[in-house]
């Protein structure tokens, strides 16, 4: 596995060994803030019993790296590292366990660092001029960050067209209610998506609502299949 994927965005079979293809195949990736260490490991078993097997940890808290290793140690669950702003935070991560790397915008030293450490990454971009580099930089699947706020799915389909080699990750004002409108998309790869494990229901230790929730995404994303 090289530091860029080479997954085409078709389903594919949860492996163990690969997070690219674990993500593939749920076609959902939970992205969370943790504020609180605790939280970690039962927060990794209400996503797996809610049929999850894949999390990004945002680096926005001061715990972060904490909860990336601690949930990196549960069975069953391909973690990774979001809000990576450098190269430094890129090597911390994957020191703490991450398996791959998610970035909010396109930053080639973060690109380069994880291709040299043979860590899969997704760069962000909401541009044709940020994309093409992406691709030019060896990237092939790319978050696209603010989702919503950028256009949604009209966006996400521009892109698309010029772009067919391009898979997306669209993240940022998706929800229970939108979700699908996404996953039907050809170009999209996953979504990503904080509604199933809010920092509402982590704080409130609502991990029965985590779990709920994630199984009715995990439906959805079942019965949602791209556009022909």
């Amino acid at each position: 596995m090289t530091g860029t994927d080479t997954v085409s965005g078709a389903v594919a079979e949860t492996s163990p060994d690969d997070p690219v293809a674990t993500i593939a195949a749920t076609r959902l990736l939970p992205v969370l803030v943790v504020h609180d260490p605790k939280h970690a490991k039962p927060l990794a078993d209400a996503l797996r019993t809610g049929g999850l097997p894949c999390a990004e940890v945002t680096f926005r808290t001061d715990c972060a790296v904490e909860v990336l290793r601690i949930m990196a140690d549960q069975p069953g669950l391909a973690v990774g590292a979001g809000t990576i702003l450098n190269a430094a935070q890129a090597q911390e991560a994957v020191e703490a366990g991450a398996r791959y790397i998610v970035t909010p915008s396109l930053n080639l030293e973060v690109l380069r660092a994880c291709q040299d450490m043979g860590v899969p990454v997704f760069p962000g971009v909401v541009t044709p001029t940020e994309l093409q580099t992406a691709l030019d930089a060896g990237a092939r699947t790319v978050k696209f960050f603010p989702a919503q706020a950028m256009g949604g799915v009209t966006t996400v389909k521009a892109l698309a067209a010029p772009f067919p080699m391009a898979r997306f990750i669209p993240t940022g004002g998706i929800n229970e209610a939108n979700v699908a409108d996404y996953l039907a998309q050809p170009a999209v790869f996953a979504v990503g998506g904080s509604w199933m494990a809010s920092p509402d229901l982590l704080r409130e230790e609502r991990f029965d609502e985590i779990t709920r929730l994630s199984r009715v995404a995990v439906a959805r994303a079942h019965n949602t299949r791209p556009a022909p």
